[in-house]
Parts: structure tokens; C-alpha cells; sequence
């Protein structure tokens, strides 16, 4: 009937007839089509909501005021809590004794908890923590760290202001301050020490002051919600403490002017005649009298967005080269030995040497630059008879060869254009940069010295497994490191060289390349002192120096040791062997021994030092009743003891109740704003939008449903 009415007069049927009908013969199987469509979006779109769902509930029953608050505007609310910083540094000999003084101040109409994680120098030993509110001071007693905890809690609770410090890392931090009340301050000082770095002449100080936040690897772990986590990380299979070492980062536009500051006093009594005092970081002022020197910072206080450097130089000449410090301390000797080795050149080696640089998103901005920098001059470095190979890594590591290859003209050009090509994404998964850099196959020259440079910011929540993986997989390779940029993690470069049988440097700006580099690669020609032997006098009882066994020394670093027991007599043997084969020694009469303080901590910092290490090689638990003990009776904070203090009188009426807020660190100078870490409230914004589109669907399907009905 239909084609009946489309036909012509002539009996043929128009094209455009022909297709309308077969467009409506297509119709019911394009409906199914779409339909079945729809309804499997449907489903995937179900599986997809579920998770959502279970993330946005679990944001939800978060602890309120552990998280920022965003507005309704989506703009950035400024903590109500103003952070300052005074550092006061006196130096004496090779120890440079720390007062760090923490206000923090409540700018809010509530009582308030401060939560802040911070940074302190890799080798830091920390001994004292005293808290002040108003006139009224208290002092801290260090404590197991799960009891700790729990004194702590206790006067939080019950109203009482309370502060705690704890450490989650050799050089990382967190400082928690109980019922600050609303428009007050509470002051907490913090009390540490720790040994200068001496090297080609000169002495360096380092104050952190923020860090660059770090990639944590793994997958994430579920049901691990910590009352006492309050960084924007998760838990990971490799990193579990994620949460506890992932502090907010933001601009320092984003928190009060006067907050995240820094004022700095240093004095230096170095008991040698100061030629210079120069800072890569900052421009001070400094006043001289032969050998002290009074040092701040030119502008003031200064932002706390990059670590603080001081460097000095004695007058030409009077560089020391052997130095002996003394201390009784209850009832007990303490002796420090300083020995520097001697500026001996041997032949020259030919050397395998493959440069690994990190291309992670955290490197992005000056420290990409900085790293590119460094590779190129470590290429200049190569000579003739050497071999080389490149090794990038971010998310994945990928070598530039095969295999190491000639240090020649076309090898050095291809690898100097890959070097310039190089930018900054991505993950900072360093186990695979480093087994591949392990693995790759060793040249046929057997004479030459197998050399690793990795150039990084060590930006990385895993220390401890990868120098599990540097110290079990390197073989006869040594490891030297180079870090990069305005806060990077000093405890992973300088224990990943150690563990490597190797030096670390680090780059603060682009002006200090040429300078850092310099000493890194004339001490990687070769050790200058080998099979080192340092020999106490015999007093008839066991000695137990720290370092036990110090490792080879590197040209321009001294030799330091501490030992307990020993009574500032007698004379102090220390011998090696010299490049070449040639033995040296040195004798030290420990009557001239010059008075210091601090060892007695210096050498119990050592020692837990050393359990954890020997704990480590053994694939065994350390003896932690025995290190708090010696961390108790020392006075020195550990992975297992923390510092507390409690004011016994309550101070927050029962009436009121206490927020809690984590206090933000600064995005490190010269890093690009991806490295931000805002924090945000628990939304159900994705769940909505989800939803919708579920619902869309299911329109869709409907409207298909109910249209072929009519057809």
C-alpha cells in the first residue's frame, strides 16, 4: 500500500522515497543499537559513581580542621595561625648549637591546635624543647614516642596547653601545640646542634626552613585514618607514614604578610682568622673581628622559601688540618677528632661514568635548569679513555645508550642535545632509575673505576628502601650525588653517597654550579685516603667510636670521630694508604684537646645512628628499648622518643571547644606552582556530577523506550 501511493504515474518509485523508506526500515534496529549503548554506559557509569561515592564519604568524616577550607568563591582562606621563626646560632669549633624559636599566634575567635612539619639539617641532634605561654615557661621531658602521644592527648583533652615534637625523618619534623587560645601567642623552642660541613677550606652552615614536597610511591593503603595525619598525602605500600611527611605547600602570597618569617642571628667563634663569610642564598651583613664574626641577613627577616647558607673561610695558611675537642659530662670523657687528609694527586683513572638526573615534575622550573647545568659540566669533565652514558627518569627511567660508550666527539655532541632537550614531569621513581643504571652491562676495560652521579632534589617519601637498593646492588660502583635546588632533602643525598661509598654536593642557585661541581669531581678522580685505621689509646675497656668504621676519605674532607670513655690523654694513631699505594699517618697528642660541649650528644646520636644501620644490614628490628633508653638518658630525640611539655594548670574553659589547623610550609624558591598543594574540603561535587550523567543516560534510554512505542 505504502509503495503503491509512492509510485509515479509511470509505476517507478522516486529515489527520495526509496530512502525515506529505507531510513524508517533502519529505524527499529538504530533504536536497539542506541539503546543497548545506553544502557551499558549506564552500567560502567554505576561502577564508576561507586568509588566516588566511598572517596567523598570518606572525605566527609574526616577530623574537621584538618583540612583547609576553600570558600564558596573557590578562593584560598589564610590560616588563622601566623607562624615566626628566630634562629639564634652560636658556633664553636665544628659544632654550631641552634635555638629555634616557633610563635605561633592565633589570629581566630576559637582555641585553636597548631600542627606544623618542618625541616631541620640532615644531621641534626636535637636535645631540648621548652614551651612559653605568656610569662610562664615549661620544659619538655623527652618520652617513648607512643607515650608521648598519649600525655599529650591527655592535656589537650583536659584543656591544658601542651606542645610535643617528634620525627618523622634524620631531617624532618612535626611540632604539634595544644589550646592556643583565641588572639594569643605560644612560643616553642626548640634546642638542636650539629657539625659543620668543612670541606676544600671552607665551612658551611645550613638552616632549612621549608622542603620540597616529596613523590611517595606505592599504592595507597585503605583504613590507616590517623588522628595524628595531616599532610595531603596517603599512605602508601612503600611509604606509610605518607601522611605524616606531606605538609601543605603554598605561595607566600597565600598565607598572612607577617607570617612564615625568619629572623637570624649567627655568631661564629671559630678560633682561626676568618678571611671571608659569604652566603649563596642570601646577602648579609656581617661584622668581623679577627676570629668572630656577627652575621644576619642584610633584608632582616627573611621569607622562609629556601634554606639559609653561611660559608667561611679561614685566613690562607691557617686552614686546620687536625684538631682535638674535650668534654666530661657526668662523670664521663667525650673526645672529638677533626683529622684532614692530605692534598695528594695520584694518577689519573679512566672511569665509567654514567650521569642519572631526575626529570620528575618536582625538578620543574630553576631546578631543571640547575640539573641540565650540572650534566653538561660533568660532561666537560670526561677525558679521553673514559666512557659515559645518560640515564633520565620521572615516572619511567630511559638511558640515552645501550651501554656506556667513548667519551668522543659524536657521542658528546648527541649526548649534549639531549642534556638541552631535558624537562621536568612526571613521578620521581627512583628505584627504577636506579636499577637500571645498576644493571647496565660493564665495560671490557677492566681498569676502570665504575662511577654513578646522581643529580636530584631527592624529593622522595621511600629513603629507606632505596638506600637498601644503593647499598645491595651497587657492587664495586660508587655513588656521588648532586642535589638540586633551594630546599632540597639533604638526608637522602648525603646518606644515598654514604651508602654508596661516595661524596655529595649540592647546587643552591645557578652562580654555585661551577663552585659545587668543582670539589665533587676533583674528589671523584680518586679516594685520597683508603683502608682507614684510627686507633684510640688503649685504656684497657671497650671503646665504641662514631663513626666504628669511617669509610675512605675524599680529597678536602676530614676524618670525624667520636668516642666515649676516654680521658683527654695519651695519643691518637690514624693511618691509610694514599693513591698509589703509599702509606701515610698521623699522630695526635690529646693533651692539647680543646674544651667543647655537645659531645656527649654527638656521640648518642651516632650510636642510634649506627643500631638503626646494623638493625638495617640484618634484616632485623633494632633493640628500641635500648635506644630509648640511650636517647633518654642523652637528652637526644629519636625515631622512637619524642619531646613533650605540659603546663599542669587547665587553661580552655570546658565551654569551649578546640579546632585544629596544619600550618602550611612555602613552595620552595624557583619551583613552578604545580609543586602547590592546596587542601580542600570533603565535597560531594563529583558524586553530583556523576549522577547526572547516570541520570541523563537513563533519560535517554526512556525517551528511545517510549518513541518506538509510538513508531
Amino acid at each position: 500500500m505504502l509503495l503503491s501511493l509512492l509510485a509515479n504515474r509511470d509505476g517507478r518509485i522516486p529515489l527520495e522515497s526509496m530512502k525515506t523508506i529505507g531510513n524508517r526500515a533502519n529505524r527499529p534496529r538504530m533504536l536497539r543499537c542506541a539503546e543497548g549503548v545506553s544502557l551499558w554506559l549506564a552500567m560502567l557509569m554505576m561502577l564508576f559513581v561507586h568509588p566516588i561515592y566511598a572517596e567523598a564519604r570518606a572525605m566527609d568524616m574526616e577530623q574537621p580542621g584538618q583540612l583547609y577550607l576553600m570558600d564558596g568563591q573557590n578562593a584560598w582562606q589564610q590560616p588563622a595561625l601566623i607562624l615566626d621563626s628566630d634562629f639564634s646560632v652560636q658556633v664553636s669549633g665544628l659544632l654550631a648549637q641552634t635555638t629555634l624559636t616557633r610563635a605561633f599566634r592565633n589570629t581566630s575567635d576559637r582555641w585553636l591546635e597548631g600542627v606544623f612539619v618542618f625541616p631541620l639539617p640532615d644531621k641534626a641532634t636535637v636535645y631540648g624543647l621548652t614551651m612559653t605561654v605568656g610569662e610562664r615557661e615549661v620544659v619538655g621531658r623527652i618520652e617513648a614516642k607512643a607515650s608521648a602521644r598519649q600525655t599529650y592527648e591527655r592535656a589537650k583533652a583536659a584543656g591544658q596547653h601542651a606542645a610535643t615534637l617528634e620525627q618523622q625523618r634524620p631531617n624532618l619534623f612535626t611540632s604539634r601545640v595544644a589550646n592556643i587560645p583565641p588572639g594569643e601567642t605560644v612560643r616553642v623552642e626548640i634546642r638542636y646542634q650539629q657539625v659543620l660541613d668543612y670541606r676544600q677550606g671552607e665551612f658551611e652552615l645550613r638552616l632549612p626552613t621549608t622542603l620540597t614536597p616529596r613523590y611517595m610511591p606505592g599504592e595507597p593503603v585503605t583504613n590507616t585514618e590517623s588522628q595524628w595525619q595531616s599532610g595531603w598525602a596517603v599512605p602508601t605500600t612503600q611509604v606509610p607514614d605518607a601522611g605524616d611527611i606531606s605538609p601543605f605547600t603554598v605561595r607566600p602570597s597565600d598565607v598572612d604578610r607577617a607570617s612564615h618569617r625568619a629572623a637570624i642571628d649567627l655568631t661564629i667563634d671559630s678560633g682561626l682568622a676568618l678571611a671571608s663569610v659569604t652566603s649563596p642564598s642570601h646577602r648579609l651583613h656581617v661584622e668581623m673581628d679577627g676570629s668572630r664574626a656577627q652575621v644576619r641577613p642584610e633584608q632582616g627577616k627573611v621569607l622562609m622559601d629556601r634554606d639559609v647558607i653561611v660559608r667561611w673561610r679561614p685566613v690562607a695558611g691557617s686552614e686546620p688540618s687536625a684538631a682535638v675537642f674535650h668534654q666530661q659530662w657526668q662523670g664521663e670523657d667525650y673526645l672529638m677528632a677533626m683529622v684532614l687528609p692530605p692534598e695528594s694527586v695520584g694518577p689519573v683513572l679512566r672511569r665509567e661514568l654514567s650521569f642519572v638526573i631526575d626529570t620528575s615534575g618536582s625538578m620543574a622550573g630553576d631546578a631543571i635548569t640547575q640539573a641540565r647545568s650540572a650534566l653538561l659540566r660533568g660532561l666537560d669533565t670526561l677525558r679521553p679513555g673514559d666512557t659515559f652514558n645518560v640515564i633520565q627518569f620521572n615516572s619511567q627511567a630511559h638511558a640515552l645508550f645501550p651501554a656506556a660508550v667513548p667519551a668522543q666527539g659524536h657521542y658528546l655532541a648527541r649526548a649534549r642535545r639531549y642534556v638541552q632537550d631535558l624537562q621536568a614531569n612526571g613521578g620521581t621513581e627512583m628505584a627504577g632509575a636506579l636499577s637500571l643504571a645498576m644493571s647496565m652491562d660493564a665495560s671490557a676495560d677492566e681498569e676502570q673505576v665504575r662511577q654513578l652521579v646522581f643529580i636530584t632534589d631527592g624529593a622522595v617519601g621511600n629513603e629507606a628502601a632505596l638506600f637498601d637498593q644503593i647499598r645491595s646492588g651497587l657492587n664495586n660502583r660508587r655513588l656521588f650525588t648532586v642535589g638540586i635546588g633551594s630546599a632540597p632533602n639533604m638526608h637522602f643525598l648525603r646518606e644515598a653517597a654514604r651508602w654508596g661509598r661516595g661524596e655529595f654536593t649540592a647546587i643552591h642557585n645557578s652562580a654555585d654550579v661551577d663552585q659545587a661541581l668543582n670539589r665533587l669531581f676533583a674528589a671523584m678522580e680518586a679516594p685520597v685516603l683508603t683502608s682507614l685505621d684510627v686507633r684510640w689509646p688503649d685504656q684497657g675497656q671497650p671503646l665504641t667510636p662514631v663513626p666504628a668504621r669511617p669509610g675512605d676519605l675524599f680529597r678536602g674532607t676530614p676524618l670525624i670521630q667520636v668516642v666515649k670513655g676516654l680521658p683527654a690523654s695519651g695519643v691518637l694513631h690514624v693511618s691509610g694508604q694514599l693513591p698509589g699505594g703509599r702509606d701515610w699517618h698521623v699522630r695526635l697528642d690529646l693533651a692539647n684537646s680543646a674544651p667543647a660541649g655537645g659531645l656527649n650528644r654527638q656521640w648518642a646520636r651516632g650510636r642510634i645512628d649506627e643500631l638503626i644501620d646494623a638493625a638495617s644490614l640484618q634484616r632485623t628490628s633494632p633493640d628500641q628499648d635500648y635506644i630509648v633508653d640511650l636517647s633518654t638518658r642523652h637528652s637526644v630525640i629519636s625515631p622512637f622518643t619524642s619531646f613533650v611539655a605540659v603546663e599542669k594548670r587547665k587553661a580552655r574553659p570546658e565551654a569551649e571547644v578546640a579546632g585544629s589547623e596544619a600550618i602550611p610550609t612555602l613552595l620552595p624558591a624557583g619551583s613552578q606552582s604545580g609543586m602547590l598543594r592546596y587542601p580542600q574540603t570533603a565535597t560531594f561535587g563529583p558524586l553530583f556530577t556523576a549522577l547526572g550523567l547516570v541520570g541523563l543516560m537513563f533519560a535517554l534510554a526512556i525517551a528511545m523506550l517510549s518513541r518506538r512505542q509510538t513508531l
